[in-house]
């Protein structure tokens, strides 16, 4: 039987409103773990019990089966809108097809409801298809919506939750990340804004090795034992490499790429989901991004290098995130450098999810982080991804002496220490925060952003529920913070 999550529950609500004031075609943003196929079957359902007509696309065949076998666990009638398939029957009132079948046949059954997967690819027949029929509501599902022009398409944007949300309540593993050695792309020339995949795959072909090591050491290191393994890798010659170095180290990877028949890349992937399967780790060229789902995979392998792809770097640290009961936390790897070179992005998405379409959420060419960034950015001890403004390393407790210092009201103060000189206690500010922001109906982030403008850094690791009465101290450097930005305000329409 179908029931949805609490928050699965309020998306539902969200987009009735958003039908109900007018916008036709509506974005569902949630993260990887969220549920998004759920609440998809959700609307086709009751759709189809007031005898509406639904249809949901998906961009693979493979995720086409994968929804139609849903379907069938919650027995919900179906057809698959797909040639010579078993399930093909138009009369269905729910239908489940491949962007590709409509986009080759033109005889599409009228529907009521369509629901597009993974609607950030954009495909421009799906967008004709939804301009040409006007009475037809939309829903698009998607955790990385920023391609350029989805706000032509959708309207409105639903924020199912974000990804802090959903690993605080468990429904995600939080990743432990490490910075290793990095594919050296300087100089590398790119094609609209992007490295080209044999550039990428020539490159990241002259540290095989060191991916290879840095798996063996960190998977007996922190599990004592391999452990199930994706890595994302450079090129299909890259992936072979890989298959061969790792083979010759004693352990059993398999490459799965894009050259790959459709069978064989699904009964690999049935292998490898197997709790006593003999893979230790598959090796993914330009697949695996989407619609796949192995919970108990622990480590995630970065070795693709992207220069402005964020949805692609998002979509495959969400493959090692879903949840699982021997899982802690997910281990992610990082030889391509992606995590750094995104990592404000990623870091507000993470906290803030997507509120909107607008034009600064497209992606662009990143700016490629200095040496001395690279460097501060990892323990130099462990090479654990350094929290900022830490005090020492969370993996290996390493001290680093570091001092910064904020100006208020005409006194500098080092950050993270009070008007005192005490070092502040940081669930205790972000308590603080949170009563103020409850106490005077705040947006619900208030609490976020001025922890952030305080120490620099997200309050990751801060319990989000707990409100405590704000101390002195933090009263008044919220106010003149306020005071503060009023004056800017005031400035800038001064100058204006």
């Amino acid at each position: 039987m179908l029931e949805l999550r609490e928050h699965q529950s309020g998306v539902i609500d969200a987009l009735n409103k958003g039908f109900e004031e007018g916008h036709r075609s509506q974005l569902l943003y949630a993260p990887t773990g969220f549920g998004k196929t759920e609440v998809a079957i959700y609307l086709m359902k009751f759709a189809a019990e007031n005898d509406l007509r639904s249809a949901m696309i998906l961009d693979r065949i493979v995720l086409v089966d994968q929804t139609s076998s849903r379907l069938e666990r919650y027995n919900i009638n179906h057809g698959v809108y797909q040639a010579n398939h078993w399930k093909y029957n138009t009369y269905e009132k729910i239908q489940v097809c491949s962007a590709q079948t409509l986009e080759r046949r033109q005889d599409f059954p009228k529907i009521d409801i369509l629901v597009v997967d993974e609607c950030h690819i954009a495909r421009k027949q799906i967008n004709d298809f939804i301009q040409n029929n006007p009475e037809m509501k939309v829903v698009g599902l998607t955790a990385t919506p920023f391609t350029k022009g989805l706000g032509i398409t959708y309207s409105n944007v639903i924020c199912g939750s974000t990804t802090d949300d959903l690993v605080a309540n468990k429904w995600l593993a939080p990743l432990k990340v490490y910075i290793a050695k990095e594919i050296d792309m300087t100089g590398a020339k790119k094609l609209a804004g992007e490295w080209s995949p044999d550039i990428v795959t020539e490159r990241g072909m002259q540290i095989t090795g060191d991916i290879v090591q840095e798996w063996i050491t960190k998977t007996h290191e922190i599990f004592g034992r391999p452990r199930k393994t994706i890595v994302f890798c450079a090129g299909v010659a890259h992936g072979e490499d890989l298959v061969k170095q790792f083979a010759m180290a004693g352990y059993n990877f398999v490459s799965v790429s894009y050259r790959d028949n459709s069978e064989y890349k699904r009964e690999v992937i049935e292998d490898f989901s197997r709790p006593d399967t003999a893979i230790h780790g598959l090796i993914a060229t330009d697949i695996l991004t989407r619609g796949f789902d192995v919970p108990d995979v622990m480590i995630g392998v970065s070795a693709r290098p992207f220069a402005k792809s964020l949805s692609s770097h998002i979509q495959q640290m969400g493959r090692v995130m879903r949840p699982h009961s021997e899982k802690e936390f997910a281990l992610w790897l990082d030889h391509s450098g992606n995590y750094i070179r995104f990592r404000d992005d990623w870091e507000n998405v993470y906290q803030e999810g997507v509120q909107g379409l607008d034009a600064s959420k497209v992606e662009k060419t990143k700016r490629e982080p200095t040496e001395t960034e690279k460097r501060e950015a990892k323990c130099p001890k462990c090479s654990a991804l350094w929290i900022k403004d830490a005090e020492h390393c969370h993996s290996c407790g390493y001290v680093r002496p570091t001092r910064q210092f904020e100006s208020i009201a005409g006194k500098m103060f080092e950050v993270g220490m009070n008007s005192k000189g005490e070092r502040i206690d940081r669930q205790q500010f972000f308590s603080e925060l949170l009563y103020i922001a409850k106490s005077k109906d705040y947006n619900p982030h208030w609490a976020s952003h001025k922890y952030r403008e305080r120490f620099g850094v997200w309050p990751n690791g801060i319990d989000k529920n707990k409100a405590l009465i704000p101390s002195t101290d933090t009263l008044n450097w919220v106010k003149h913070k306020t005071i503060a930005y009023v004056k800017a305000m005031q400035k800038q329409g001064k100058q204006a």
